[in-house]
């Protein structure tokens, strides 16, 4: 039987903290991804990079996720919106990896609206399913969405 592993960007911390609740919850590896060049500066500095980056589909180099994938048939995909959309680092990692024939399970932390998010993984998570999305809402560093609805989620897993 293959493993569930979690593949996530976390920049404040959010991402990592649903991960740690997953990690608790399943029999799970995990991988965060990390940019080569660390994001640096003040929030609203890293805000407005982000834009820029979000904007120009930008893909940072990220560093080497040290697994074979093949060993896994569903990858829980852990991002950040940054405007609107995933952070640069989960567009690299789904523009880098072949992730045909998997199936791909997004959570996905924001402050406020969604966006395209779910749409942008399916667009180029080529040739896998994605399905069983789940939209995790924080105020600054407070989750907002509820325990219950959270272990729902998992249950369904």
């Amino acid at each position: 039987m293959k493993k569930k592993l979690i593949v996530y960007y976390s920049y404040t911390g959010n991402t990592k903290m649903i991960v740690d609740i997953l990690k608790d919850n399943l029999d799970v590896d995990i991988v965060r991804l990390e940019t080569i060049k660390p994001y640096s500066g003040s929030y609203d500095d890293v805000v407005e990079q982000g834009k820029k980056e979000t904007d120009s589909r930008y893909m940072p180099e990220i560093k080497e996720i040290g697994i074979d994938l093949k060993d896994y048939d569903e990858i829980l995909l852990g991002s950040p919106v940054w405007w609107y959309t995933f952070a640069p680092a989960v567009r690299t990692f789904l523009s880098k990896y072949d992730l045909s024939g998997k199936k791909i399970v997004p959570f996905i932390t924001n402050g406020g609206w969604i966006g395209s998010t779910v749409d942008d993984i399916k667009s180029l998570a080529n040739n896998s399913q994605v399905k069983n999305a789940i939209n995790i809402k924080f105020n600054g560093s407070d989750m907002e969405t509820s325990m219950s609805e959270i272990n729902a989620w998992i249950d369904k897993l």
